[in-house]
């Protein structure tokens, strides 16, 4: 075998050696992009299911609130505790501000609901829109989310002139 022969060999096996590494590292970087991709996926879909578990509280204990007579007596609640997945363990907490009534007009003049209610009149009835802010935070996170909901009650006249001054 010449020399010159001999020398192509080693350039032809050093050009092999060089795409092989080249190769090597491309591949290297298209696996650690992916994975980059999946890990930020991941913490993408986990912080939207927070998000929509924090706004379930905030709708519980907003929910809770509206079964009694939230217009008679607005008051704050704080540090609610709620457990969404039933475990056992608090989930979140949520700061329920006082509701505050934005809106208040008679019956006669506001757009009435098909529902009737007993011993009330178009004359006599206020169509009341009430405002619940709820803050909900992630004890283990500390991320909170706040939710603002709007709501509308039938009053009369004398829990109106208590409620809606």
């Amino acid at each position: 075998m010449s020399a010159s022969h001999a020398f192509a060999a080693r350039q032809r096996g050093a050009v092999t050696l060089f795409l092989s590494l080249l190769m090597l590292l491309l591949i290297t970087v298209l696996v650690t992009t992916a994975f980059t991709m999946s890990t930020t996926g991941l913490r993408s879909v986990g912080n939207m299911q927070s998000r929509t578990e924090a706004i379930a509280a905030a709708q519980a204990i907003i929910e809770t609130e509206l079964g009694g007579p939230f217009y008679t007596t607005p008051t704050a609640l704080a540090d609610q505790p709620v457990d969404i997945n039933n475990d056992g363990t608090t989930d979140y907490l949520v700061d329920l501000n006082s509701p505050v009534c934005v809106r208040a007009a008679q019956a006669a003049t506001a757009a009435v609901s098909s529902v009737t209610l007993p011993g009330l009149t178009t004359t006599s009835a206020w169509i009341t829109t009430w405002e619940f802010e709820a803050v909900v935070t992630d004890p283990r996170s500390g991320a909170q989310v706040t939710v603002i909901q709007a709501v509308r009650a039938v009053l009369s006249q004398s829990q109106k002139d208590v409620s809606c001054a």
